[in-house]
């Protein structure tokens, strides 16, 4: 499978899920606004989120799928399924302890991880609802972790084999589940709230089950094996335990937003998960889609000798996330408000909170580019194994981010904590390229300098051209639609048609080009 098309298939299916996850956050905005049940939910989301982004879709998929791809070459797949099987055996047993003591523990775990939401009674502005609730839908909602731990293995069996779709789909089904249980069982439940964290829990066994069947599929399915600490999986978490420091360092990032905005007003905490689900929709359509496809291309490039492709597909990949990232971070920041106000504002959620949650999206959006390029530039370190240098510089980052959140609280409350976070990866994009220059492993061509430069052009056209509509310079376009909906569509179709018609006057966007991104099926397309 070429790299494009790889990109476009992960992209495609990932386009679908985030169209269902913003349904999903338009009925849950409806159902439970920014209150303290929507609160309580949210944290009980991250929560298991935050231990499956360093057990397995951080530090394990950077760990196994590189090891994976080199017993392929070196083995054949039989021997990479044993190695599959080990690891799912390991993987089970670890988290199956873990997962019971963390329910057990779960009000304690709070008291760290989200302090505001415990308050005495005596306190005017106390609300313990969100407190017992949050508890609650945690424990329900960690049930996830293990599923989703042995989905992502399966994923990146299927990956690693150049078998994207699958992988790429489950989280639709996770999106439909959530769907399903606010429409037809939030009405069985005490509140919406705890509809959603069953639906969670049941989303992880349906994702796994799908994983599961595509495995069987394709005759890779890997068996129950007794966990045993063989050499290579020795080797396995030797590399994942500075990947799993790296990625408990990022991750440390979401989680100190959520200590500090739990100190803040109720709502603060919804109005930043609004926000961030609005910036990693392109994170995850583009981010997630190159990332995704590059790994194991590039582990494969790498291990075969072919340095000149593995800085070829380093190059595309680069250009690839830069030209689709740039305006999607402009749009979010220049139509913030319309956006939030479009797809959030009805039911429990108010004119205002979209005001607060447009602010928040603003600061999150102003590191869209970076945080997409991390994905692209950190794979190039897990491609040659090296999981424990980006590791440094995520601790780094971490560090900055958590003062800069504190710093900027008091001024800018929710927002601060936003822009701290978009700062930090910056900085961590930064040190990424200065590490692979040092190390000779970043040789971008040469017609990428101009091709960035005329990226940047291309969007702040844009951006200048969508600003001056919506504020009614060309009043005929922007507002003879008569509906926010309607005009919000016509600005983001504008956006698009100015972006890519400057691309096309400047040669990167051209039918040509294209073209020959999905090149025909050759016998070794390894790119």
């Amino acid at each position: 499978m070429s790299f494009y098309k790889a990109i476009t298939t992960v992209g495609g299916y990932t386009l679908g899920s985030r169209i269902l996850g913003f349904i999903r956050d338009i009925l849950t905005a409806s159902f439970l606004g920014a209150g303290p049940v929507a609160d309580a939910f949210f944290i009980a989301l991250k929560l298991p989120n935050f231990f499956r982004r360093i057990t397995a879709e951080g530090a394990f998929s950077v760990a196994f799928v590189p090891m994976f791809s080199k017993i392929v070459v070196d083995e054949g797949e039989g021997e990479a399924r044993a190695f599959a099987e080990e690891a799912q055996s390991v993987l089970l047993a670890a988290l199956l302890p873990f997962s019971v003591l963390c329910m057990v523990a779960m009000p304690w775990l709070l008291y760290v991880i989200a302090p505001g939401v415990h308050c005495a009674a005596a306190d005017p502005h106390c609300n313990p609802l969100r407190f017992h609730l949050a508890v609650l839908f945690s424990r329900i909602t960690f049930l996830y972790i293990v599923m989703m731990s042995l989905t992502a293995l399966l994923g990146g069996v299927l990956n690693s084999l150049g078998r994207f779709a699958a992988f790429a789909a489950a989280p639709i089904f996770f999106n439909m589940t959530l769907i399903a249980a606010l429409l037809f069982f939030a009405h069985k439940f005490p509140t919406a709230g705890h509809a959603l964290a069953w639906g969670v829990a049941a989303a992880g066994v349906i994702q796994f089950i799908w994983m599961l069947i595509n495995c069987w599929k394709h005759g890779i399915a890997p068996r129950l094996r007794r966990p045993v600490l063989t050499p290579r999986i020795r080797k396995l978490f030797r590399l994942m335990l500075p990947g799993a420091v790296g990625a408990g360092a990022t991750q440390i990032n979401v989680f100190v937003d959520m200590i500090l905005a739990s100190l803040l007003p109720v709502g603060s905490i919804s109005y930043l998960y609004y926000a961030d689900r609005l910036y990693q929709f392109p994170l995850g359509v583009i981010g997630v889609a190159i990332g995704t496809a590059l790994l194991p291309m590039l582990s494969q490039a790498l291990k075969t000798g072919k340095d000149g492709e593995a800085g070829h597909l380093l190059t595309r990949a680069f250009e690839t996330g830069l030209m689709l990232t740039l305006p999607a971070a402009l749009g979010l920041i220049v139509l913030a408000e319309e956006i939030m106000s479009v797809l959030f504002q009805r039911g429990a959620f108010t004119a205002a909170d979209s005001v607060q949650s447009a602010h928040a999206l603003i600061a999150y959006a102003a590191g869209l580019p970076a945080y997409v390029l991390v994905k692209v530039f950190g794979t190039a370190y897990f491609a040659r194994e090296d999981t424990s240098t980006p590791v440094k510089f995520a601790i780094v980052c971490a560090v900055i981010n958590t003062l800069l959140a504190i710093a900027l609280i008091a001024p800018l409350r929710h927002v601060g904590i936003a822009l701290a976070t978009a700062v930090a990866a910056w900085i961590n994009l930064g040190l990424l390229l200065r590490g692979l220059r040092k190390r000779g492993h970043l040789d971008l061509a040469r017609g990428s300098v101009k091709k960035t430069a005329l990226i940047l052009v291309a969007g702040i056209v844009m951006a200048a051209v969508v600003w001056g509509l919506n504020a009614g310079v060309f009043h005929v376009m922007a507002g003879g639609l008569g509906h926010k909906t309607a005009d919000l569509l016509a600005l983001i179709g504008a956006g698009g048609g100015v972006y890519f018609s400057c691309l096309y006057v400047f040669g990167i966007f051209t039918p040509q080009s294209v073209k020959a991104l999905f090149p025909k099926r050759q016998k070794q397309d390894t790119i």
